[in-house]
């Protein structure tokens, strides 16, 4: 009998520390799965909190971008976008036919849409080996009438009664160069006027007329436009969309 309580005793100690270890586990697993959820939602709110942070400094910056953000009609120096052209601006010095200087220094102005596809341009020319050099942009109204009165011939120059493209800031007069600064032949000088100048002429080496069809393929690419008797100029497709101006840039 005593022998028999004995073994009911041991046993049920066997299954109660047996049950104590099935216990056990549960708890701990319960207790690391509420830690779990805790640390969730903590990383969560830290994840929303910092989301939060870069919204508000993402908003700063853009506020910042907006600000200086220029509009499509204003003027701009193209120096100041891009230090990859080449300025010889020959109305700032007295190399040109009007043989004196008419332009206070050697600024490239043109409207912020028009600059835009110009940089453009010179970036796929650049691809190629090449860089734009540039003669002329903006040009006031009050020179036109100079030149008009010197060459009033519409085939060279615009009668400024409806003034010219250079005038609402959406021409230029370029060339190209290699990379180091050296000029591709186009079989004429800048401000040429004689019919080798035209774009018809074709008694030329091959490698001038290969020069000239890489000049306007290219630039008719981004959206300027040739007019018959000048290689060199070239006027934004909407250009005629701005009005004439005939303000003068400050010089330093």
């Amino acid at each position: 009998m005593i022998e028999r309580k004995l073994i009911l005793l041991i046993f049920s100690a066997l299954v109660f520390s047996c049950n104590n270890a099935k216990v056990a586990p549960g708890i701990q697993t319960l207790s690391l799965l509420e830690k779990s959820k805790a640390l969730k939602l903590r990383g969560e709110k830290v994840e929303q909190s910092m989301l939060r942070k870069k919204d508000s400094i993402e908003r700063l910056f853009d506020g910042k971008r907006d600000q200086s953000v220029k509009k499509n009609d204003e003027f701009v120096d193209v120096e100041k976008l891009s230090g990859n052209f080449v300025l010889d601006m020959k109305y700032a010095t007295p190399d040109n036919f009007l043989k004196e200087k008419v332009y206070s220094c050697a600024k490239c102005y043109v409207r912020n849409e028009v600059a835009q596809a110009l940089l453009n341009a010179n970036k796929d020319f650049m691809r190629q080996g090449y860089r734009i050099k540039l003669f002329d942009c903006y040009r006031p109204h009050s020179v036109q009438k100079k030149m008009w009165k010197i060459v009033p011939n519409p085939g060279y120059v615009a009668d400024p009664k409806g003034g010219s493209v250079h005038n609402r800031g959406a021409a230029v007069d370029i060339t190209l160069t290699d990379l180091k600064g050296n000029e591709l032949d186009m079989g004429t000088s800048f401000d040429h006027f004689g019919k080798e100048a035209r774009h018809s002429y074709t008694q030329l080496p091959e490698k001038v007329i290969a020069n000239r069809k890489m000049l306007r393929s290219t630039m008719e690419k981004h959206g300027f436009t040739t007019i018959k008797s000048e290689w060199w100029h070239y006027n934004f497709s909407t250009g005629k969309k701005f009005k004439i101006s005939d303000f003068r840039w400050k010089c330093k």
